[in-house]
């Protein structure tokens, strides 16, 4: 019973204090893994019976199990406490005009399943088709949940990841024109129904800046600038820890900023569809347009063998950075995607060199070495964040 003058859930109250040491212990074994009783209590601070009672009350909610026992010391083995992969899972999606790819993880955060499922032929997700985008995307979660031997039941949370942003007034998607099938009204709450799950729909970019901070370049960074080259172009900006989103979820669309030497954007970004943008900072730097400098048949491997033409994209994409720098004062820039893949460790160092005197800040510039899709990775972090908050709530 609650103590005189207070009510459940009170802070303060053994309740809420269970239910943060549960959550503080859960989060400890997400951190490091197995761990022991005794060493529990030594990074919490609890007592020895506390900690046994709390592992108790967590082993009978399913959220903790013993995996083995630690030996090799004076008396008895101590058994191992990790949480249990069973607690919850979570779906992770990127989507791209040519289809969608998902994975389902537990919530230990280990992939189970993975599937694609391509558009249709043109590229596109037909707008005239009622409820297609939503059925792709159940098309995939379904295909991915079966390689895993699960259930739309077993899921706690997803996450998509696709270009353009949600308004948070209207809720629709917008700086996407290439993807028609996604600019319903109601998409976040078909989706939901779907998949029998809330549904978070995400900037592409901004995941990538989510996984590059979780184990990427950006690690032990709260201030980056992540800017993502490749048939687009777009920039993810984290600020005190936080993704700038702006008015309208458009913050970091950088691909359509006007800069010397490229034609404007006129219209924004639901008037221009092909490759570049048609204008702006797009039009100099996307894959297509630096693959073009080498050639009608080029590749971004031969565009960047060739000094020219690597000094030419770095002085184009010091121009961009410069801008953005001036603006937000971040103390380190990423580059991400297939044209800073290609151009690598020689392309970040004459980026530095350009952008000296463009920009009184000095941002460090690194070169993202994230392996496999990081747009999936960042979608993967979000949605066991998400789900974690859900299944590691005991109060």
């Amino acid at each position: 019973m609650a103590a005189a003058g207070s009510t459940p859930g009170t802070p303060g109250t053994p309740r809420v204090l269970r239910a943060m040491n549960d959550r503080t212990v859960l989060d400890l074994l997400v951190a490091h893994g197995p761990l022991t009783r005794t060493r529990i209590g030594e990074l919490t601070g609890l007592s020895k019976p506390t900690t046994s009672q709390l592992l108790g009350r967590l082993e009978a909610a399913g959220l903790v199990h013993t995996t083995g026992s630690l030996s090799g010391r004076p008396g008895p083995n101590a058994l191992l406490y990790e949480l249990d992969p069973g607690a919850g899972h979570v779906a992770a999606l990127s989507a791209d005009p040519t289809g969608i790819t998902a994975l389902v993880a537990d919530i230990t955060g280990t992939v189970l399943g993975r599937e694609r499922v391509e558009a249709d032929s043109d590229g596109r997700v037909a707008e005239d088709v009622r409820h297609r985008t939503a059925q792709l995307v159940a098309e995939a979660v379904d295909g991915a949940l079966r390689r895993a031997g699960l259930g739309h039941d077993d899921l706690r949370a997803a996450v998509i990841g696709t270009p353009g942003a949600i308004d948070p007034q209207s809720g629709q998607l917008r700086y996407a024109p290439h993807l028609p099938g996604w600019h319903s009204r109601t998409l976040r709450d078909d989706l939901a129904a779907v998949l029998g799950t809330p549904v978070t729909i995400e900037n592409d970019v901004n995941l990538a800046a989510v996984a590059e901070q979780y184990e990427g370049a950006a690690q032990d960074h709260d201030n980056y600038v992540l800017t993502w080259l490749d048939d687009g172009v777009g920039a993810a900006i984290v600020l005190g820890g936080v993704l700038l989103r702006g008015a309208t979820g458009g913050a970091g669309e950088i691909g359509y900023m006007p800069l010397p030497g490229a034609p404007l954007a006129h219209g924004g970004p639901e008037a221009t569809r092909g490759p570049d943008g048609g204008g702006g900072f797009q039009s100099l730097v996307s894959a297509p347009v630096v693959r073009e400098l080498a050639g009608p048949d080029g590749t971004l491997e031969e565009a960047f063998a060739d000094d020219v033409i690597l000094g030419e994209v770095a002085r184009r994409l010091a121009t961009g950075i410069a801008a953005v720098v001036a603006v937000v004062d971040p103390e380190l820039v990423v580059l991400s995607g297939s044209v800073a893949q290609a151009g690598g460790d020689k392309l970040r160092v004459r980026v530095e060199e350009e952008l000296t005197g463009l920009a009184l800040p000095r941002p460090q510039v690194r070169i993202s070495e994230l392996d496999g899709d990081p747009i999936l990775s960042g979608a993967l972090r979000q949605a066991l964040t998400q789900a974690r908050d859900r299944v590691f709530d005991t109060a």
